[in-house]
């Protein structure tokens, strides 16, 4: 059952990245959509982005929270929530704090501005350090909710994986969405 744990959350932080390097999504919103794809959740992709999309850049492009954070956060909000997220409110503030201070444990910054602070002038090794971050975030935020809900684990079928998209098809599934 570890090892099956271990692949969901491996799967999950790949399908983050991967929707970030594609440029299909900003961090926060690749987060959100990797979460609710490899967990389950009840969001279609446009709602997980739509709920997501206000928070890339450090909310709303101000340099704060750090994205690949607020994700994950909403996401254990989303998985940890749902069926009664009246009841399952403190359990969600708790498992949210506990993601903060890992992230900060990890990264020692939780702010867009100041983990980005030494790359932000290298377009290229800043996208790469928040590509890395967005496949962090979601990394942590699937542990954390699967630490919570352990039973989710046997929800999820062994031989699912999720999608892995080249540049090429990335750019062919962004066109397809703009003819919606």
């Amino acid at each position: 059952m570890t090892d099956h744990r271990e692949k969901i959350i491996r799967q999950i932080r790949e399908r983050a990245e991967n929707l970030y390097h594609t440029h299909q999504f900003f961090c926060t919103e690749s987060v959100v959509v990797a979460i609710n794809e490899g967990l389950g959740g009840a969001l279609s992709e446009d709602q997980a982005v739509a709920i997501a999309s206000g928070f890339p850049l450090g909310v709303g492009e101000a340099g704060c929270m750090c994205g690949a954070l607020s994700g994950g956060i909403l996401s254990v909000g989303l998985v940890l929530g749902k069926n009664g997220p009246y009841r399952n409110r403190r359990t969600v503030r708790e498992a949210s704090g506990e993601l903060h201070d890992r992230f900060k444990g990890r990264f020692r910054s939780t702010c867009c501005r100041v983990l980005t602070r030494k790359v932000r002038h290298t377009p290229r090794i800043h996208f790469e350090q928040c590509a890395e971050l967005t496949g962090a975030g979601a990394e942590m935020a699937a542990r954390m909710i699967l630490e919570k809900r352990p039973g989710l684990v046997s929800q999820i079928s062994p031989a699912r994986r999720l999608r892995r998209d080249s540049g090429l098809a990335a750019f062919f599934i962004s066109l397809g969405k703009l003819f919606r």
